[in-house]
């Protein structure tokens, strides 16, 4: 059995992609959901891309431009979740998942990984940026 998104899941999914979901119920623990829930049904590239449009078009909705909007932080969050999900039995939704991999609800577990200088750089947010700490487990390079 392959790691599965519940129904709710998929509803918060599409929910996020009307534009459905208030910027302020989308706390780090909704953006490792919305990325849970692409890698169940996608491999990473594409996971990552539909993530990143998903992102994009949030932040245009919203009418505040894409400021706020960081590729490397996208990209290092998607290969995360995945690595968890790699490393974990299949689960059937994303609450038995971020139970089983509590350690994810940190949000600054990337600073593991990335200065803070890189990773909130302009760069960072225009590009994939490879750590400069220590690579993340099973991100292909």
């Amino acid at each position: 059995m392959q790691h599965q998104a519940s129904a709710e899941d998929e509803a918060f999914r599409r929910a996020f992609e009307a534009f459905a979901v208030l910027p302020d119920d989308f706390s780090h623990e909704a953006h490792l959901r919305l990325a849970y829930v692409y890698l169940c049904r996608d491999d990473r590239d594409l996971a990552a891309w539909r993530m990143k449009s998903a992102l994009l078009a949030f932040l245009d909705h919203l009418g505040g431009g894409r400021a706020k909007y960081n590729e490397t932080m996208t990209g290092a969050w998607i290969d995360a979740v995945a690595h968890f999900m790699d490393r974990t039995p299949a689960c059937a939704c994303f609450a038995d998942f971020i139970a089983k991999n509590p350690v994810l609800r940190d949000s600054n577990i990337l600073l593991t990984h990335y200065s803070a200088e890189r990773l909130f750089s302009d760069r960072a947010r225009a590009e994939y940026l490879e750590p400069d700490i220590q690579p993340i487990p099973g991100r292909k390079q």
